[in-house]
């Protein structure tokens, strides 16, 4: 891509240069993102800011969908090799153009040779945006350019930008300048107001009154442990309207899994997340709440220590700030909105519910923000018959849609009992779809003789693989300590169940035959499944809080679920080894074929067989170059023949779980007794009584080293008395689900240090002193 300077023999390369460190994270995304994958857990990405995004595209002359640069906390240097147009937008940040500050919110032209460079977000908000007219041009991937940088795919190479990567761009065009006026900027803060939908889980089912109210009466503080994934919230703990879980978990906030919305606020134990572009699409927990869609980008500014209020808005006021939304970025003008209909009380997150009879399972329609809307049936268990009834519902909307009587359906997900629909409340208001759904049950055919194809797949295990314990380890180490997990979940779930020993757990594990009921859970075709012999589910609570780190195809067991993790991940289950892939991004093979990366389909049956851990890591090099093949047999799974083997099989069923049971009474008793039954996070309290604030009295002829970011310090790597160089490691503080390395400014002596391996800092903490040479 070059071109010819007039009256020169010069070329021009129509490319950015990447010159330094891009700082924290920097990748290449577009809007709205990977759209229609979200059944087998590919999330859309895209940008975390979607309003900074789009107005930044608009400002050069961008069609809506084109790529741009999403910067986190502080940005790179970069060379533009030929006349451009950009703008910048999002977040407050230092930024200059050949040395000059460069204003943001307004078109810039440059020329060819031109010095960008970025440096920190100031006080306010955690991501800016870099719009170049054109776009980046990278490959899509699945229909995107996004990067969804945990699967290592779209933008860049998968993956953040690096010093000496070249981007590529398109000659400019004549542009008219452009500026956002400053009535139409919107407004950073450390104090959030976001407004969400109540739903899809509340009182009095899950929560009880007290809690919901507490939720949108308390100020919520930003974890740490927050990213592109997810944004940890660290508040009061809910009351809970029930005890436990059930077969889905200990913990109340456990429910068999169900697929998630984007903005969800997702209490995963008695913390909750709200759920990002890169979060996962399945999981076993409750959402009390659900962004507005035009609410989204004010998830994508939240950073460490930022506090963050909650209020309820009906669906019509989240259309009318989604209109006014629009026209900011496609006109650049307030639009003057009549006064919605407000909520009136605490209204259910239950749109309408069809109730139990003879000849129908009860069915509940629950609110999921302003686009989406979760289909829930029957009782809360584990019911391979309730499956097949989604299964059926997913089949009568597939062909709705496919002879154009329902336009505007962007995904629908499976959960174990329920149906997650995404759709375009501009092409398809929500009433109209929750009519249709209604109708729809008079339809649908019986279940009790609909047989499906399915597979039988072996996979390889290591079992307790030394991944999985590295992962006990840091969460130990960073987010809780006295889990009654800890430290060996392999023993944890043999006391809860309990089981003579160790080998009892490994022995039903594999021994069992999965059947696979989602996909996604957690991300890239993880497979989330259930043993068909009710005696080979092993029943376990989720982690609470939940890890903020999985290994790629760690195997878990969660409530009485299997899940392989699909890719480096959060997580909750409890972990006993791990397997090959389940996505492969770029190879077509044996096993992953007709242009799909993804492994598995939904009711496949899948088997573990034993291997060591150097055997599994030479099959995972092979697997997905294809010199290594799986066992795999065709055959077909009849409701019918599996109804009838649980009856004939009930007694000794019944014995399991009696027994089964009482461990778990047991169990929790000791919690109880231990005191470990209530987890009340320490991250809001001084975590050290030698941490010094941010600005201490220094002996003359020292230098203190300061941290620039929230987290836990994962690693110490010098000691007081130690000589180090200008340039050295000293400590890594974990933040945001990355690793920042702290560096010492000169050389000299660590004279003393205000940190420990574990602690928490907070941002501008000093972690020491060195004693300058």
């Amino acid at each position: 891509m070059f071109e010819k300077m007039p009256d020169t023999n010069i070329n021009i390369a129509h490319t950015i240069d990447v010159l330094d460190p891009p700082s924290i994270q920097t990748t290449i995304q577009d809007f709205p993102g990977r759209l229609g994958y979200w059944n087998i857990g590919v999330p859309p990405s895209g940008p975390m800011d979607s309003l900074a995004f789009r107005l930044a595209n608009r400002l050069v002359d961008n069609m809506e969908g084109q790529a741009a640069m999403e910067i986190t906390f502080g940005g790179p240097t970069l060379r533009i090799n030929c006349d451009s147009v950009i703008a910048v937008t999002g977040a407050p940040i230092q930024v200059s153009l050949d040395g000059k500050p460069l204003a943001q919110w307004q078109s810039h032209k440059v020329k060819a040779g031109a010095l960008l460079k970025f440096g920190d977000i100031m006080k306010y908000g955690c991501r800016a945006y870099l719009a170049i007219q054109g776009g980046f041009q990278v490959p899509d991937y699945l229909g995107s350019k996004s990067t969804f940088m945990l699967g290592q795919f779209g933008g860049h190479e998968g993956r953040t930008l690096r010093p000496g990567d070249v981007l590529h761009i398109v000659a400019a065009k004549s542009h008219m300048p452009r500026s956002l006026a400053k009535e139409l900027i919107p407004e950073y803060t450390n104090n959030w107001e976001i407004g969400v939908l109540y739903g899809p889980h509340g009182a009095p089912d899950f929560f009880t009154d007290g809690d919901v109210s507490n939720f949108f009466a308390s100020d919520w503080k930003v974890s740490h442990n927050s990213d592109r994934t997810g944004v940890r919230l660290i508040g009061p703990k809910p009351k809970w309207a029930r005890t436990d879980g059930g077969e889905a978990g200990l913990h109340p906030s456990n429910i068999h899994d169900v697929a998630y919305s984007i903005g969800a606020v997702d209490f995963t134990g008695d913390l909750p997340v709200i759920l990002g572009p890169d979060g996962p699409s399945l999981g076993g927990f409750v959402c009390l709440a659900t962004l507005a869609h035009a609410e989204l980008w004010k998830m994508g500014q939240l950073r460490p220590g930022d506090n963050v209020r909650f209020h309820q808005i009906s669906v019509a006021e989240a259309q009318a700030l989604e209109i006014s939304q629009d026209a900011i970025i496609q006109d650049f003008r307030l639009l003057k909105m009549p006064p919605a209909a407000a909520v009136k009380g605490m209204a259910s997150p239950i749109l309408h519910t069809i109730p139990e009879s003879a000849q129908q399972t009860r069915v509940l329609y629950r609110q999921g923000g302003d686009k989406n809307m979760l289909v829930e049936y029957g009782p809360l268990v584990l019911d391979f018959n309730l499956r097949f009834r989604i299964h059926a519902l997913m089949v009568w909307l597939q062909q709705a849609i496919d002879t154009g009587r329902l336009k505007g359906i962007v995904d629908m997900t499976p959960g174990i009992r329920s149906l997650h629909i995404h759709f375009d409340s501009k092409l398809l208001p929500r009433d109209t779809l929750l009519e249709s759904l209604i109708s729809a049950e008079k339809e649908l055919p019986a279940i009790e003789e609909m047989e499906v194809p399915t597979r039988i797949v072996h996979l390889p295990l290591s079992w307790n693989d030394p991944s999985v314990q590295l992962a006990m380890k840091k969460y130990m180490q960073s987010v809780r300590k006295d889990a009654p997990w800890n430290p060996d979940n392999i023993e944890f779930i043999r006391r809860i169940n309990g089981l003579d020993s160790i080998e009892d757990v490994k022995r039903i594990v594999f021994e069992a035959s999965y059947l696979i009921m989602g996909l996604g859970d957690v991300y890239l075709g993880a497979p989330l499944g259930a043993p068909l012999d009710p005696r080979h589910r092993l029943v376990t609570t989720k982690y609470n809080p939940a890890r903020t780190w999985t290994p790629e195809n760690a195997v878990g067991i969660g409530g009485a679920y299997m899940c392989v993790y699909g890719m480096e991940s959060p997580g909750g289950y409890q972990l006993v080894g791990r397997t090959v892939q389940m996505w492969n991004s770029h190879n077509q093979t044996k096993d992953f074929k007709d242009g799909k990366p993804w492994l598995l389909r939904f009711f496949d049956q899948v088997r573990f067989y034993p291997v060591t851990e150097d055997e599994l890591i030479q099959m995972r090099k092979d697997f997905v170059s294809g010199n290594f093949s799986l066992r795999v047999e065709e055959s077909s799974f009849s409701l019918k023949q599996y109804n009838n083997f649980l009856k004939e099989n009930a007694t000794a069923i019944d014995a399991f779980k009696t027994k089964q049971k009482a461990a778990y009474v047991a169990e929790r008793e000791r919690w109880n007794a231990g005191g470990q039954a209530n987890y009340t996070t320490s991250e809001s309290a001084q975590d050290d009584a030698s941490t010094p604030p941010s600005q201490v009295d220094l002996p003359a002829g020292t230098q203190a080293v300061s941290t620039q970011v929230t987290g836990v310090v994962w690693k110490l790597l010098v000691k007081e008395g130690q000589h180090v160089a200008a340039g050295s490691p000293a400590v890594v503080v974990e933040s945001m689900k990355m690793e920042f390395t702290v560096d010492v400014p000169v050389s000299g002596t660590v004279r003393q240090l205000f940190c420990r391996e574990g602690g928490r800092v907070s941002a501008g903490q000093i972690l020491l002193v060195i004693q300058k040479d």
